[in-house]
């Protein structure tokens, strides 16, 4: 006799074998028991998962006669008479299977129709099983709809589908729906422990989970990988046979990157990828077995007592990882695991992206993202408001100040914020870009203003004071005078803050990493350059490369040029740009060095257009106008809307 594979030997046969489905099995017994029938069944579920079987057990239910051929309609078919041998054999002749997928069209379904008008010629009842019931066409479905609500008292309809969305639901209104669900893994590995013990097969316990794991709900799955466990391993199911053939990795490597992950050990991290890539084994396959470690975890974390009564080996060391990864990194990770098997088939190779995966949590830790904002160097801006508190309470409020000595280089104008800010009374300096206005009420008496601190950081980028704040920015005055002179009146004055050069928001252009040192030989060559571009000779990387080198000397048919950015000395590159200055007359031999920059096109471009936005907005703050607008409306210019006129 030939062999029958497992999927097929080990199928239940009647509803007490039935195994994950309780729910299903409870419901039909109960109908079958109190002969509650419905004249149209639909179950749906993922592949594997029993819904021929249960429309089979049905129609033996239905149709079994007992042992002694006087049965009637039951819940637990004998297995033994006519009706449920020929049920089980598949040669019943009042039980007809339609296979949707490839009898889709309204022909089929008409002939299929055809029958319901005779009675049954064996059995108590006409049962038609219609698998995969939604490939068929609209037109199929309109066809069966009239016999589907109102059939005969002896015809009996099963369907069957893994996609109920595309089942009609003018279908679904005329059937009971029972959903079946994917199997645990325990659920399977118990039954897949049973059938082995039948077939006499030794096996191990990690052998049965992996091959539970692997079918992801399905019982036919995990059958057809018991077959082939079997072959691969001889006869036996050993663990390391199983998971060499599947391709699964070991619960431990899954272990080791979490702990490495957990002590911010990314060499270790590195070095176990490398590893799965010596040995084979499948990095999806990782992150699936790591976001299963980790789920564990966080349970662990929130729900200790869940996992009381657990049987898992690993559950100890488990336990453990829980509670050196914090509960947010723990959901960090496991998110990224998750979504990171999306981006394994998009990386150069899966191994890449596995470690690119797992790195990105060491690149992300919630906790160095806290340390980062609360510690900056002392090169960094510190918040004014977290450097003196109480500030805002100690400073006087429209009073005169003592008038302060003129600066030795006069103070450089900087952007108002789009914060409303509000005239405030001060010192009134020397510089000629300060216009003053006339004060609206004196003051009562001078008060001498300190001078800031020399150590006292500039500001940053926090919100500047609100319209009730008076109190002017510490760096946007002068030194104070040794000596303070007693000023009767002093006039308010529109303060324009003086921010950090390197600092976000200014209205000029930011100024080049270096400082423009001209040389003739660059006067020379920003001359050539204009010409290339005006003539049309170079464009994109070749004109980025003519504008950001610097020539360094050009005797004779050799000139040298140096460019910072490694990436446009590309051959290619230099051969354009050489052929183009041949073009306007400079058969010249060019070579290109790294190096600093110091003078080149773009910087005297950069420093040109700096000059220009400072006049702009020089000449826009000090018109009477917008002095007026700042002072008694509250008016402020939002920075980078001045521009120079072209």
């Amino acid at each position: 006799m030939s062999y029958v594979v497992l999927a097929r030997k080990y199928r239940p046969r009647n509803f007490r074998e039935m195994v994950g489905q309780g729910h299903v099995v409870q419901a039909l017994s109960n109908a079958l028991q109190s002969q509650r029938l419905h004249h149209a069944y639909l179950f749906t579920g993922t592949r594997g998962v029993g819904k021929t079987t249960v429309s089979r057990i049905l129609a033996k239910s239905l149709n079994c006669v007992g042992v002694d051929g006087q049965g009637g309609i039951t819940a637990e078919p004998c297995g033994v008479c006519q009706a449920c041998t020929d049920i089980d054999s598949g040669r019943f002749v009042d039980y007809t299977e339609l296979d949707a997928a490839s009898n889709r069209g309204v022909d089929e379904v008409q002939s299929l129709l055809e029958q319901a008008v005779y009675k049954p010629v064996q059995g108590r009842f006409k049962v038609f099983m219609i698998d995969e019931v939604h490939m068929l066409t609209n037109t199929a479905f309109n066809a069966m709809l009239k016999t589907l609500e109102e059939p005969p008292e002896y015809l009996k309809f099963v369907l069957a589908t893994t996609d109920p969305q595309k089942v009609p639901v003018t279908v679904l209104s005329r059937c009971l729906q029972f959903n079946l669900r994917p199997m645990a893994p325990e659920t399977v590995a118990e039954h897949l422990q049973q059938v082995l013990q039948a077939e006499q097969v030794a096996s191990e316990p990690g052998a049965l989970r992996l091959l539970a794991r692997a079918a992801r709900g399905s019982m036919r799955d995990a059958l057809s990988l018991t077959d082939q466990a079997i072959a691969f391993g001889g006869g036996q199911l050993l663990e390391a046979p199983v998971r060499q053939m599947l391709g699964a990795v070991d619960r431990g490597h899954a272990l080791r990157l979490i702990a490495a992950l957990a002590g911010g050990d990314g060499a270790a991290v590195v070095q176990t990828v490398e590893a799965l890539r010596a040995n084979g084994l499948n990095a999806a396959s990782t992150l699936e077995e790591m976001t299963g470690v980790l789920q564990r975890m966080a349970v662990h974390q929130m729900a200790p007592q869940a996992l009381a009564a657990s049987t898992d080996p690993d559950e100890a060391e488990i336990a453990q990882l829980a509670q050196a990864l914090p509960a947010d990194e723990t959901q960090l990770l496991y998110s990224l695991c998750l979504h990171g098997r999306a981006e394994l088939g998009l990386a150069p190779d899966e191994y890449a992206g596995l470690t690119m995966v797992l790195l990105r949590l060491l690149a992300f830790k919630p906790s160095g993202a806290a340390e980062k904002k609360t510690s900056l160097s002392p090169a960094e801006p510190r918040p004014a408001a977290a450097a003196s508190p109480a500030a805002p309470a100690a400073r006087p409020t429209a009073t005169p100040v003592a008038a302060p000595t003129a600066p030795t280089t006069p103070p450089v104008a900087a952007p108002v914020l789009a914060a409303p800010v509000a005239p405030t009374p001060a010192a009134v300096p020397t510089a000629p870009q300060r216009p003053t206005a006339p004060s609206p009420t004196p003051a009562p008496a001078p008060v001498a203003r300190p001078a800031p601190a020399a150590d006292e950081p500039p500001l940053d980028d926090a919100p500047w004071p609100e319209p009730d704040d008076d109190t002017p920015p510490w760096d946007a005055l002068p030194p104070a005078a040794p000596a303070a002179r007693p000023v009767a009146a002093a006039a308010p004055v529109v303060r324009v803050p003086v921010r950090d050069p390197g600092a976000p928001g200014r209205l000029d252009q930011p100024r080049p990493s270096a400082p423009l040192q001209p040389t003739p030989e660059g006067e020379f060559w920003a001359g050539v350059v204009r010409q290339l571009i005006d003539a049309g000779a170079i464009a994109a990387l070749v004109r980025e490369l003519a504008l950001q080198s610097q020539l360094l000397s050009h005797d004779g048919p050799r000139w040298v040029l140096r460019i910072e950015r490694e990436s446009l000395n590309q051959g290619n590159n230099r051969e354009r740009l050489a052929a183009a200055l041949q073009s306007i007359g400079h058969a010249v031999e060019l070579v290109v060095e790294p190096g600093v920059v110091v003078d080149s096109p773009a910087r005297r471009n950069a420093a040109e257009a700096e000059r220009r936005q400072r006049e702009a907005e020089q000449q826009i703050l000090a018109d009477p106008f917008v002095q007026t607008m700042m002072r008694d409306f509250g008016g402020t210019i939002v920075p980078g809307t001045l521009k120079p006129v072209s």
